[in-house]
């Protein structure tokens, strides 16, 4: 087997395991979760039944009613068919990973998951990817071929920029989907004010933030001089964490950064869910559905 031949079995492999592992979370742990959370766009017209008491006036299809002598009542059935958006920052800040997985490869398990909820349902789900400019976008669609390019892209797209540019992928999406869709924005979120894009996407959407996080960006350990260096300027600092103010002011600063984007997210009614790639995801996803699912039942 040539280097071609073993670089394309090993992503089918990465790709087939990823859809194993997510596939079952989606069986066993979001069963019924994704489809009690996510509302479908309106609800159609099925057909009439005899009214019974409880029932709404409002409700009567008066027609009917008029021609059989009784009271009828129309009957309707939620158009549940959803369009997905997944928004994967895959900037070089991305590669980075201080415990067993970098931050792009947490970012494309959950992506992957949020796929399969999609497609489990029977609703379209589409790609966008980006950097400084839009690397990728590709229209929602439903099936499991379809799915399972979305996943290869997402792990293994090579993008050709190295920056982050929320509002430009913002904007993009804002113009070319034009329905209403469930948008999941999935990025660590580290780049210039994007509240202007973010305001229009939080009116049209259903917009979910997923925040994804390593723990080494809020707090620095004590291992001495040490050479920082930004993924995606390339500008390097040497820094010597043995100094307890140099590791409270890097702690401070993260802590203002990430202040202000839950700000900017409330100020626009944006859920957040935030994943650390120390831990397991697991927890933070369902936390989210049950809060939603508690905010759809009181409505």
């Amino acid at each position: 087997m040539n280097g071609l031949q073993e670089k394309t079995a090993e992503i089918l492999k990465k790709i087939r395991t990823l859809e194993i592992k997510t596939r079952g979370l989606v069986d066993t742990v979001f069963a019924g979760n994704y489809h009690s959370v996510f509302k479908g766009r309106g609800m159609n017209f099925e057909d009439v039944r005899e009214y019974q008491p409880g029932d709404e006036i409002r409700a009567i299809d008066w027609n009917v009613t008029a021609r059989l002598g009784t009271a009828f009542v129309k009957k309707f059935t939620e158009e549940r068919e959803l369009t997905v958006m997944l928004i994967v920052d895959v900037s070089a800040s991305g590669s980075f990973g201080s415990s067993t997985q970098s931050k792009r490869e947490l970012a494309a398990e959950v992506a992957c998951l949020l796929a399969f909820s999609a497609i489990r349902n029977n609703d379209k789900v589409g790609l966008l990817l980006f950097t400084d400019r839009v690397e990728l976008f590709i229209p929602p669609k439903k099936g499991r071929s379809h799915t399972l390019r979305l996943i290869r892209e997402i792990l293994f797209f090579e993008p050709a920029g190295r920056g982050t540019d929320p509002a430009l992928a913002l904007n993009y999406l804002n113009r070319i989907v034009t329905r209403r869709a469930v948008v999941f924005f999935i990025s660590d979120f580290q780049a210039a004010d994007f509240s202007q894009a973010l305001a229009v996407s939080g009116r049209r959407h259903d917009f979910i933030a997923v925040r994804v996080q390593d723990e080494r960006e809020t707090v620095l350990p004590n291992v001495g001089i040490i050479t920082l260096e930004d993924a995606e300027t390339g500008e390097q600092i040497e820094i010597n964490t043995a100094d307890r103010n140099i590791r409270t002011q890097f702690s401070d600063l993260a802590d203002q950064n990430a202040r202000e984007l839950t700000r900017t997210l409330r100020r626009n009614n944006i859920d957040t869910i935030t994943l650390q790639t120390s831990e397991d995801y697991l927890p933070a996803l369902r936390a989210f559905f049950k809060t939603r699912e508690r905010r759809v039942a009181l409505r």
